[in-house]
């Protein structure tokens, strides 16, 4: 009985190759068709580079995180000595800062060069004039055009980027497609990852998104403190100020009053010089306070390691045209192989 259906096996494999080889002039026709369309379509795709860099931020541990918490946190993952800061932003959530506009627009006046230097302009006027387009893509485009309302309005410098037009809008989402950030839960590493069509400018807008994440998490971190060393600032001046009409009131009435021995004119004196000395003990205290602010700033100050730098991308990421000409290709011969055997699927 195994015997028999080794037979029928044999004898349906057999079967399914004479099928097969009897259309192959068929597979001579379709497969190089497939193969011509396939790599006319794949490269009329642009191609697109990619770069990435990794950045740790300094985050301040806490010590009163709890050993059983931790090993708990550590089972999925995640380690909260890590992850613990006293900010209201917790650097899990600096991924989120491509959702606001406000962050988004600030990088459309990245100056940037194309790899052959043929154009350098913003990276808004990058998007938007000297992007690399398919042919039908273009005319969609052409086409939606003619049916869009011509709205005459004037340029205006000043974005307001939570009031954005459409062209606007419409660049800052190619921005966040072409920009992503995360965080490693583990490490608290944040990696910045960026696309563009050109591999120097790729490279170029990794390198400017960390440095404006830098300003951000610096201004954020610092905020408080730059706030009471303006503050401090201030009070010194004054005192400063202050301080210097006391001296100069005492050092005018004790030049015109030395040779008098008056007891009244000696007391007016001492009060001036402990009015003097006052407001010089006044303003030695704010010098103190401001002094205090300013290493406040500086210690509320991140530092960053840049862990992994980003270069200038070699070989484009995609489309993988090899890839996608062999895979249409070999989908090809699996329909054809369907289509040759189909009275044997059917019955």
């Amino acid at each position: 009985m195994e015997n028999n259906n080794n037979n029928l096996e044999v004898i349906d494999l057999r079967i399914i190759i004479k099928k097969i080889w009897a259309k192959r002039k068929l597979y001579y026709i379709v497969l190089p068709i497939v193969f011509v369309l396939s790599c006319a379509y794949i490269l009329c795709i642009p191609r697109t580079y990619t770069s990435s860099l990794s950045l740790a931020p300094e985050v301040n541990n806490s010590s009163n995180i709890g050993g059983t918490l931790g090993s708990l946190a550590s089972s999925f993952g995640i380690d909260l000595g890590n992850m613990e800061t006293t900010d209201a932003i917790n650097p899990m959530l600096y991924p989120d800062l491509m959702e606001d506009n406000g962050f988004v627009v600030g990088l459309f006046d990245i100056k940037v060069t194309t790899e052959d230097g043929s154009v350098k302009c913003s990276y808004y006027d990058y998007l938007t004039k000297h992007q690399e387009y398919t042919f039908w893509a273009k005319g969609f485009g052409y086409i939606k055009k003619l049916f869009q309302e011509k709205k005459a309005t004037g340029v205006s410098k000043k974005i307001n980027p939570y009031m954005l037009s459409k062209k606007q809008d419409d660049v800052a989402s190619a921005i966040r497609k072409n920009i992503t950030i995360n965080i490693d839960k583990k490490t608290a590493v944040i990696t910045i990852s960026t696309e563009a069509q050109d591999p120097l400018i790729c490279k170029t807008i990794a390198d400017s998104v960390k440095e404006r994440l830098q300003v951000y998490i610096t201004n954020y971190r610092t905020r408080k403190a730059r706030v009471d060393e303006q503050y401090y600032k201030t009070l010194m001046t004054e005192a400063k100020h202050e301080y210097e009409k006391a001296r100069q009131r005492y050092g005018s009435y004790a030049d015109a009053n030395t040779d008098v021995q008056l007891a009244s004119l000696q007391s007016k004196q001492d009060d001036m010089e402990n009015d003097m000395q006052l407001k010089y003990n006044a303003y030695s205290a704010m010098v103190t306070q401001y002094q205090a602010a300013k290493a406040k700033v500086q210690e509320r100050t991140p530092a960053f390691t840049v862990v992994k730098g980003a270069a200038v991308p070699i070989k484009a990421a995609k489309p993988k045209r090899m890839l996608f000409v062999l895979g249409m290709c070999f989908l090809a011969i699996i329909i054809l192989g369907i289509y040759s055997i189909r009275d044997l699927i059917i019955k």
